[in-house]
């Protein structure tokens, strides 16, 4: 199939083994080679200051709380502004990628958000500790182009603002507008990458488990430095519970966005990130902001919603592969599910390479067991 833009083919050297794609193979932590393990570092370095920066605040509330006069309700309200401020900067942030590519649409974030950062220190009343802590909560959104950034140079067996910015790069190619300019790859359009992320029923169901793993995260940061000051128990059991809740959750976390990849590859964006987030208002609305229960059967009530809004992960169906409760559609390949996101004249402008690319190296997540469809080599390989 003919394509009207001239890519070139030679293939390029890195530091590091790489499958078709150019996604890295193997992961040494303490290695700092470009691209992949230093857009790695510095993505990893500039979310955890921005989620240490939203939920700077909930340790100190025994003594905020006394100092600017804030009620229960009071810092439920809070507590729900710095998770709701991010719903729509998900959601935002996830077609940004999908557009710009994760390094400037993650950046601009961050920069937006330091204001923000900077004023919760001279906050003097709870109205403006309500404001700083909603706009901070913005910043939390840079998980989504972390998420994406990593799905981009990694491959699915592996899986500072100004120094991302300067340092980093979005794909192992290169960034996004180098390569749009050059036509190795399609610029996508956001009606397009909206209706494949809304269309796809996949993805309403990861949001949904996606509100009640990390949503659980950003509830239980708001409310329990103050539960724990207020209930002075066993330290070492508590710190112990904690540890477990939080390798429990984190696992979950990771599963979600382990499958996210494979649903799509043209909207990858951040519909499930935004889920997050909605989960922790839900959460925090019933049960931790001056409501009927106490903190100790809001915790409880909590753990009944985790295993309820987790069930329906079961019903994910990819028709190459199969499901939990039955195998593969029958003569369906790789290729076949993911070019359906392409229409026939996008095909014929040869903008639907990279997902042959992929459908061709993701041929190793077929079930061992069930036999898939078989599949001709569409993607030249790389070594």
């Amino acid at each position: 199939m003919s394509s009207t833009n001239q890519v070139d083919t030679d293939p390029k050297k890195f530091a590091l083994p790489v499958d078709a794609e150019n996604k890295v193979k193997i992961s040494t932590l303490f290695s700092f080679a470009k691209p992949h393990m230093r857009a790695f570092h510095l993505s990893w370095v500039q979310f955890f200051a921005c989620f240490v920066s939203t939920f700077a605040a909930p340790p100190l509330l025994p003594i905020i709380r006394d100092n600017l006069n804030l009620s229960a309700t009071d810092i439920g309200n809070a507590g729900i502004a710095a998770v709701s401020g991010a719903v729509f900067a998900r959601v935002a942030m996830g077609t940004a990628c999908d557009l710009f590519g994760p390094r400037l649409a993650s950046a601009s974030l961050t920069l937006l958000t330091a204001p923000a950062v900077y004023l919760s220190a001279i906050a003097n009343n709870r109205i403006t500790f309500f404001l700083v802590r909603f706009f901070t909560g913005f910043s939390s959104a840079t998980f989504v182009s972390t998420q994406f950034w990593m799905s981009s140079i990694f491959s699915p067996q592996t899986l500072s603002a100004f120094a991302v910015m300067l340092f980093a790069q979005d794909m192992p190619d290169g960034n996004f507008q180098e390569l749009h300019k050059s036509g190795e790859m399609h610029k996508n359009k956001f009606s397009k990458v909206l209706f494949r992320g809304i269309a796809n029923y996949r993805g309403w169901i990861t949001a949904l488990c996606y509100g009640y793993c990390f949503g659980v995260v950003l509830a239980v940061d708001n409310i329990i430095a103050q539960y724990f000051y207020d209930r002075v128990g066993s330290l070492s059991a508590s710190v112990a519970v904690m540890l477990v809740l939080s390798v429990l959750l984190q696992a979950t976390c990771g599963f979600t966005f382990g499958v996210i990849p494979f649903m799509s590859r043209r909207a990858l964006g951040g519909m499930t990130g935004a889920g997050g987030n909605v989960g922790a208002v839900i959460t925090q609305v019933i049960f931790f902001k001056g409501s009927p229960y106490s903190e100790e059967m809001g915790i409880t009530y909590m753990g009944v919603m985790i295993i309820a809004c987790t069930l329906p992960i079961c019903l994910i169906y990819l028709p190459q592969w199969g499901g939990m409760f039955c195998g593969p559609k029958a003569n369906y390949t790789e290729e076949d599910y993911y070019l359906q996101e392409w229409n026939s004249r996008e095909q014929q402008q040869g903008f639907h390479q990279i997902s042959l690319t992929f459908a061709d190296s993701s041929r190793t997540e077929r079930c061992k067991k069930v036999e898939s469809a078989p599949s001709e080599t569409n993607a030249p390989a790389r070594v």
